[in-house]
């Protein structure tokens, strides 16, 4: 929605989709239709570009004066975003969602250090400066859940066992 109506007020909007493989991308049509241009990178190849999707911005970062970034997926891929932009005076923000649990603060699941300060992804974002996020804290915080993660994947046959 955000980058529909950055187009529609008249905005050019460039998408960039990455996964894994091919099989992990999705909205393809929708994210057409909300950008100008969409460009899709999967690691291995099997569609669009291959490599990952900082290339592809710092491509058009090199050809482009670009104003805003927003970056939303894996952890390690936005910090690499913010490391990216960071010095440009390209403002970038970046979507937290890590683990959620109550949604009202209380729990400090999703609890992570911007600017200094503490702040909760559920009642105080989920968009944050992704400059001032401190993304190596974040990222340590969140591997603690991934023995239980998995745990209930594979139960749900969601991962191969």
């Amino acid at each position: 929605m955000i980058a529909k109506a950055f187009k529609d007020a008249g905005n050019k909007v460039y998408m960039i989709s990455g996964a894994r493989t091919k099989d992990l991308i999705f909205w393809q049509d929708k994210m057409k239709k909300a950008s100008t241009e969409l460009f899709i990178t999967t690691d291995d190849g099997s569609l669009g570009i291959k490599g990952f999707g900082t290339q592809v911005l710092k491509d058009l970062m090199d050809k482009e004066k670009i104003d805003y970034v927003i970056a939303v997926g894996p952890m390690p891929m936005m910090k690499a975003v913010a490391d990216l932009t960071r010095g440009t005076g390209i403002k970038t923000e970046a979507s937290m969602n890590p683990i959620m649990v109550d949604g009202t603060g209380m729990c400090g699941a999703c609890r992570l250090t911007v600017g200094g300060k503490v702040k909760f992804a559920c009642v105080d974002g989920p968009d944050f400066d992704a400059h001032e996020i401190d993304f190596d804290e974040v990222i340590n915080r969140t591997k603690i859940y991934k023995p239980e993660e998995r745990r209930r994947c594979e139960e749900c046959n969601l991962l191969k066992k």
